[in-house]
């Protein structure tokens, strides 16, 4: 089986242009899709005859920003985030993906963003221009693929909304639901959540310190609106609650 490494050395920053395209792979457009909505094992099938599987150990990347966009990738096992470095040299992270999602999302044949094993994590390398022939073949596959893979145009959106929450207890509140979400789309319980990312990066979704989340957890916890079993596993107790911790706007931790 193929193993992928890319490296680690430093790209030049490719931004997408105001009011361009947003290409998945050269020629691919952008479209809407649902959240959460998952290929078919059939069309994953159909696509697994054109790609090679990857396995990354966490902290090693898929692909890097303004690299040229020659694979799109499909999770099997596992989490990956993308990401924009920040001003001060941090991660901004634009969205968290899981198994069954296809990240590469690209501009002008260039990536956009950088995307990172959360996890470890394994998946399928599918080249663009195997794709490409193959969708131009299959109209219905072209269109779930096409929308599956807006999957990070619609993380920017969601984002950006996200990131309007004035305090970090908010802001939490609604990552556990975004979560929560999630985990209903791919096994359908939601019984106990799974946080496979660390605080540092919950932070750098949430645009707010390490400390400021680990301030939010806490006091979530204190009012009794949710409990951790463990360190990676939390349980909403009181919905009504998370949903008003979500729609608080003024009050900071």
């Amino acid at each position: 089986m193929a193993q992928h490494r890319n490296s680690r050395s430093g790209h030049k920053h490719v931004a997408p242009s105001p009011g361009g395209p947003l290409l998945i792979a050269p020629g691919l457009w952008q479209t809407a899709a649902k959240p959460g909505q998952l290929l078919t094992a059939g069309e994953r099938a159909r696509l697994a005859v054109i790609s090679s599987v990857v396995r990354l150990r966490k902290g090693e990347r898929l692909y890097t920003q303004g690299q040229p966009a020659t694979a799109v990738f499909n999770i099997l096992t596992g989490v990956a985030k993308t990401y924009t470095p920040s001003s001060n040299g941090m991660q901004h992270i634009v969205a968290f993906l899981f198994s069954g999602d296809l990240v590469g999302l690209a501009q002008n044949g260039v990536y956009v963003d950088s995307a990172e094993a959360v996890t470890a994590l394994t998946g399928y390398r599918i080249p663009t221009s195997a794709l490409e022939a193959l969708l131009r073949r299959d109209a219905d596959l072209e269109f779930e693929v096409v929308c599956k893979l807006s999957h990070d145009l619609r993380e920017m959106q969601r984002h950006a909304f996200f990131l309007g929450k004035r305090h970090a207890t908010a802001k939490i509140a609604l990552f556990l639901q975004m979560l929560e979400s999630y985990q209903e789309a791919r096994n359908g319980s939601v019984a106990e959540l799974y946080l496979p990312m660390s605080r540092s990066d919950i932070g750098a979704y949430a645009g707010i310190s390490l400390e400021a989340v680990v301030r939010a957890f806490r006091e979530l916890t204190s009012r009794r609106v949710i409990a951790f079993r463990d360190r990676r596993h939390v349980r909403i107790v009181d919905r009504t609650a998370l949903d008003d911790a979500v729609a608080e706007r003024t009050r900071s931790v």
